[in-house]
């Protein structure tokens, strides 16, 4: 009921935790009860039928030349807000929804909830200019697929985020993932894709400017892909340390100011070393927070020399909060990563 929900939302909120509802402004099912309603707020073909988008054969999309359309969806997502308090929406496909709507509906949210939250399930710059604050990072995720994979090296990793930096407003937050709904339905789980690199990638996907996502399972390395329109179960026993690994990254990035997402965060900068095609050393400060990251995302041994010394003095490793000496030099094993925090 209702009342389940806001109790839901409170204690999620008495807890410290944000909730956000997954939105579909684009289209409805097709036994929708707008379909027989109010069959003229979809799209149709010369028959009269709902259009076909891609292969979404399941879906009706809407109509937003219909200003009639356009205040019920308003309606109902000021609904969510207004009585029963969330956070925010995960809007899908927000590619295919017009922008002028977005705006419209940004000022409606906000007037109820100044720091509304709205992430764009989608990569397109000018959602973020004035109406989302996250979106997917389709692009980085797919590189990190080619170099998990051996297609590609480091080098297409900087330059994914120099385009992101370069196409992006300064305040819009990336969504880093090693998996999604779709990703681990349909081309595989994060095993699948990335192989022994798995692990490497989830903790890089914390170290990089954004937000990190976890999918179902992944924080106890379920490795199977769930079934998309079916109800699928999952097995909640940890696989291979996945469970203790993101605690250990949500309270390193919730504790450490040079984690924080974007306009508070600390900025990024690369170490310069002699192996830049396998190894990315990097290093984020922010308020007396910092945080040195050297990454080797290749599968074989590298022997690496550093510009400066790495880490500098005062720094603990992570996850097991040893006191390191600082180097100019480290053999790193495949796939192998440290991560250093002060």
């Amino acid at each position: 009921s209702l009342e389940d929900f806001r109790n839901v939302v409170k204690q999620a909120h008495d807890l410290g935790l944000k909730v956000i509802l997954d939105w579909v402004p684009n289209h409805t099912s097709r036994d929708n009860a707008w379909i027989t309603e109010h069959p003229d707020w979809y799209r149709r073909d010369s028959l009269g039928n709902p259009i076909v988008m891609y292969d979404w054969t399941d879906i009706a999309p809407l109509d937003y030349e219909k200003p009639e359309m356009r205040s019920a969806m308003l309606d109902a997502m000021t609904f969510w807000v207004r009585e029963a308090d969330i956070d925010g929406f995960r809007c899908d496909v927000a590619y295919e929804v017009p922008m002028d709507f977005w705006k419209i509906a940004k000022d409606s949210l906000v007037a109820l909830k100044p720091d509304i939250f709205m992430l764009a399930e989608a990569e397109k710059p000018e959602l973020n200019k004035s109406v989302f604050d996250a979106f997917y990072a389709w692009d980085f995720h797919h590189k990190m697929n080619m170099v998990a994979q051996g297609k590609e090296n480091v080098d297409s990793l900087r330059l994914s985020l120099q385009r992101m930096n370069n196409n992006f407003s300064s305040n819009a937050i990336p969504m880093l993932f090693t998996s999604n709904h779709d990703e681990n339905s349909w081309n595989g789980t994060e095993f699948e894709r990335m192989g022994d690199a798995a692990k490497t990638f989830a903790v890089l996907s914390y170290m990089l400017p954004g937000m990190p996502l976890i999918y179902n399972g992944q924080e106890v390395g379920f490795n199977r892909r769930l079934q998309f329109f079916e109800k699928d179960s999952i097995n909640w026993t940890d696989k291979g340390g996945f469970t203790d690994l993101y605690k250990s990254l949500n309270i390193l990035k919730k504790n450490n100011k040079a984690l924080l997402s974007q306009e508070r965060d600390g900025k990024m900068t690369e170490i310069i070393n002699d192996k830049s095609e396998s190894v990315f050393s990097f290093k984020r400060v922010n308020e007396g927070n910092e945080i040195v990251c050297v990454f080797n995302l290749s599968k074989d041994v590298v022997k690496v020399v550093f510009d400066e010394e790495v880490p500098d003095t005062g720094f603990t490793a992570f996850p097991t909060a040893e006191t390191v000496t600082p180097v100019k030099e480290m053999e790193l094993k495949p796939w192998e990563y440290k991560v250093f925090y002060k």
